[in-house]
């Protein structure tokens, strides 16, 4: 049972590589295997079964001959595989041409299929991108996959994208080998709640984004209204959370199968941690839900800012343009040239003028001004 206690804490990683403090990624191939394959290990009773030659990894067919000689599982790490390359592991482990097709073609939707013996889960990986500030152009957030392909004695994951990288999962997993002893449905279950609780470091930081843009859009500008924000930040935000959605949203479902349908490939001591799993990612959809409708109502509101900015701009105009019209106006009739115009040579009569108009100015001014037009 001290397996089972253990079970969070080794196959969940610390988080900071995927938060705003930055954080390096393990993409990089095993220098012995310049190949797609990153690495290829035997796994015997928890623990890894060394190589005759600890400077070669092996090959996937070697693996599995040692694997059904002497029993164990194999796990394989590749990295964007080609069909060529992948071809001859397909037909090793008899996987079914669809779900290879769907491993060599990145920009898969997040699955769960059973084929046979053989059980092939796709993960969406999401990396939190730094920025020292969000702008119309900034990018949020990258994505990868991480499909697998889970059999009796195997499991092969297959890895897209820059992000993303199991040798940290890989090198934790075999510090436990009471765990790794359950086999692979627990490094299933590993990768999982490794790719969720990447999930909830990236709402995180993107929480703290989100925050950042609300604060300015309702912060006070001139004479105390709130002075707005560019919409194209508002924009690029909101796209961003929609791809954080398309990879949260469709593993709900695969989740909730591995978490509650019995299925001959899961460890019943490992299936009920896919609940914990389940729940987590639940959480995360709610917040991502959640995250889209906020930037809904704030680019409402900074629409609707903008609007009544303009409108007050407006008022302003047509408050100054009435006020002009009036000395037009008299200026417009005196400039007519008439012999007979209104006290048009008593002495008085330009001073009496120019006072009169700028009595009215200074009226329609101060009426503007108290109804709150200037």
């Amino acid at each position: 049972m001290s397996m089972i206690h253990n079970l969070r804490a080794a196959v969940r990683p610390s988080r900071p590589s995927l938060r705003k403090d930055g954080g390096s990624y393990d993409t990089t191939r095993d220098p012995s295997t310049p190949s797609a394959v990153v690495d290829c290990a035997v796994y015997r009773d928890g623990a890894r079964v060394d190589n005759p030659s600890p400077s070669k990894t092996p090959t996937p067919h070697e693996a599995m001959r040692k694997v059904r000689r002497d029993g164990g599982f194999v796990w394989i790490g590749l990295h964007e595989p080609t069909e060529a390359e992948f071809s001859g592991i397909a037909s090793e482990f008899g996987l079914h041409p669809l779900a290879v097709e769907d491993a060599i073609q990145a920009h898969q939707r997040p699955k769960l299929e059973r084929y046979d013996d053989t059980l092939f889960t796709v993960f969406k990986t999401i990396h939190y991108v730094d920025h020292a500030e969000l702008t119309a152009n900034s990018e949020v957030v990258e994505t990868g996959e991480v499909m697998c392909f889970t059999g009796r004695d195997f499991i092969i994951t297959v890895r897209h994208g820059g992000q993303g990288s199991l040798r940290a999962l890989r090198h934790r997993l075999q510090d436990d080998p009471e765990l790794l002893a359950k086999g692979p449905s627990a490094v299933l279950h590993a990768i999982a709640d490794h790719v969720v609780d990447g999930y909830v470091a990236v709402a995180d930081a993107m929480q703290d984004d989100i925050d950042e843009v609300e604060t300015e859009v309702f912060s006070p500008g001139r004479k105390g209204t709130p002075r707005g924000t560019d919409a194209g930040r508002i924009y690029q935000l909101k796209r961003e959370v929609l791809e954080f959605k398309r990879a949260v949203s469709p593993l709900l479902r695969p989740m909730q199968l591995l978490s509650e349908r019995p299925m001959r490939l899961i460890d019943p001591d490992i299936q009920k941690y896919f609940r914990d799993v389940a729940d987590h990612l639940a959480r995360v959809h709610e917040q991502v839900i959640g995250f889209d409708e906020l930037l809904n109502s704030i680019l409402q509101a900074n629409l609707a800012q903008a609007s009544v900015a303009q409108n007050e701009d407006m008022r302003k105009i047509t408050s100054w343009a009435a006020i002009i019209a009036v000395p037009t106006m008299v200026c417009g009739v005196y400039g007519m040239n008439f012999d007979y115009m209104p006290e048009l040579h008593w002495k008085f009569g330009y001073p009496v003028v120019m006072t009169a108009m700028i009595g009215l100015c200074f009226g329609i001014h101060r009426t503007l001004k108290r109804n709150g037009w200037l």
